[in-house]
């Protein structure tokens, strides 16, 4: 193994922004190890992505595995360069029908599981006195969106998590922004505009630019921070959302 390449972890890499994201990184020679649940999408990635991508099939809402999935990933590559905190779930349910469970099952997976996988990671980076942190949150931060209570509140701690982690890490070298994806076109939010036409109509009048956004302009803003490019930018939550977050 060539250890001049540098090594990141994308979790939801199998689909979707993590898949355009691990896609980026192994086209510009970056060993990248995806994580996710379902074995045969991981499977079908690596495929695509080449001989730079391998992959993890684990459940992050698995807090206390956590610790071993990293030293498992840093015994067969060496420590991470790059993290990319992608994978997330949703739930659109009335505020009053949210369960106890609902809200921590979200929590869990998209704001614990983020914690304490870049709890992780960081111990290695701290070592090599060097590492990119990007974090991924949502309009759902940026303004208010009904029925989706949970996962705003799990992406508003992202973002004020990015900033308490630049803040304290960046003097060690570790660099930590997110990107706000505005709407993009992926099978998911396909699913979630096509069934409601309302909905779509509304994202779409409210974004200056006027249609949905690509994987690839999330992957190419997540590139861009993990790199070189960025070596003087940290704590930044950048919107890669044709306008939405300001459109009137």
């Amino acid at each position: 193994m060539n250890h001049n390449t540098k090594v990141a972890i994308v979790t939801g890499g199998a689909s979707g922004l993590g898949f355009a994201t691990a896609k980026k990184l192994t086209e510009n020679n970056i060993r990248t190890v995806i994580i996710g649940r379902d074995e045969v999408k991981l499977k079908q990635a690596v495929s695509l992505l080449g001989e730079l991508c391998s992959y993890r099939a684990f459940d992050l809402s698995d807090i206390a595995g956590i610790p071993g999935l990293v030293s498992n990933i840093v015994n067969e590559f060496g420590g991470p360069d790059i993290l990319v905190n992608n994978a997330g779930i949703n739930q659109k349910k009335p505020f009053v029908e949210v369960t106890d469970s609902d809200f921590k099952q979200i929590i869990q997976t998209n704001l614990t599981a983020v914690f304490v996988l870049s709890r992780e990671v960081v111990k290695h980076m701290v070592e090599a006195g060097s590492g990119s942190i990007v974090n991924i949150s949502s309009m759902a931060s940026q303004y208010g969106i009904p029925y989706v209570i949970a996962y705003t509140a799990s992406k508003a701690a992202i973002e004020g998590m990015t900033r308490a982690m630049a803040t304290e890490l960046s003097p060690q070298g570790i660099r930590v922004n997110c990107v706000a994806p505005g709407f993009i076109a992926t099978d998911m939010s396909a699913k979630a505009l096509d069934n409601d036409p309302n909905r779509k109509q509304k994202v779409l009048s409210r974004t200056p630019m006027g249609k949905l956004g690509e994987p690839n302009d999330i992957a190419e803003a997540i590139f861009y921070l993990s790199t070189e490019a960025s070596k003087y930018v940290t704590g930044v939550i950048l919107p890669v959302d044709g306008g939405n977050s300001i459109g009137f």
